[in-house]
């Protein structure tokens, strides 16, 4: 995609959503931490509702080590994978309390070495906790990325580096959401929605998807 197209793309999402946040329900960043970790093969919105409950019982790593496993297992049981998840949850939180002085820390290396955390959950930490320039690549934003033409690569790493490289400056803190959201919503995985998308002119994917009867295509600037 031309260096102008890239500023038109995120320009045009930026206008539908000046300020996008997470869909992850938190209220600190260890609830943010613990949420992104659960999210794996998981809906946002499944994770906040098992985590309603939880969160209002535990917002510290010491509260959560004192829940255990097993209490912990009860809050999450209605999430994928809850018997890993809530191993690693119990295990990450005590790292937190032994390395880190039970804070969250602002640094990829180290919140890689946590217990269920890898490259993208702690780039989303980063970006949405710290306000860091980060990618976090999950399937949506892979999709997306390879499809329109504005990131493409075969692996997570891959379309990460292409978005950081492609990526200008002003868009680069917001741009990781606008994508996961475009892509949720719009840019669907089986049939992407191409008759309301604010940037299908700009897309390499073919053919678009035509509208629905009684729908009409939204004009592009």
């Amino acid at each position: 995609m031309k260096r102008a197209d890239v500023v038109d793309f995120y320009a045009r999402l930026a206008a539908d959503n000046p300020h996008p946040e997470t869909e992850l329900a938190y209220s600190n960043p260890y609830q943010l931490v613990v949420a992104v970790a659960l999210s794996a093969q998981s809906t946002d919105i499944g994770v906040n509702k098992a985590t309603r409950a939880l969160f209002a019982r535990v917002d510290t790593p010491e509260k959560m080590v004192a829940l255990g496993e097993a209490g912990l297992k009860q809050h999450i049981k209605t999430i994928g994978l809850f018997n890993t998840k809530a191993k690693n949850v119990i295990a990450l939180s005590q790292a937190l309390i032994a390395d880190h002085g039970s804070q969250v820390p602002a640094d990829r290396d180290a919140l890689e070495k946590l217990p269920g955390v890898g490259r993208k959950t702690a780039n989303v930490v980063l970006n949405v906790a710290f306000g860091a320039e980060t990618f976090a690549v999950d399937t949506h934003i892979f999709r997306v990325g390879n499809r329109t033409g504005l990131a493409r690569g075969k692996t997570p790493l891959a379309v990460e580096k292409a978005l950081d490289k492609a990526t200008p400056a002003p868009f680069r803190v917001h741009a990781h959401h606008w994508l996961i959201l475009h892509g949720r919503y719009i840019c669907k995985a089986r049939t992407p929605e191409c008759w309301r998308c604010p940037v299908a002119d700009l897309c390499a994917y073919k053919p678009k998807t035509p509208a629905p009867r009684g729908k009409s295509e939204p004009a592009t600037t």
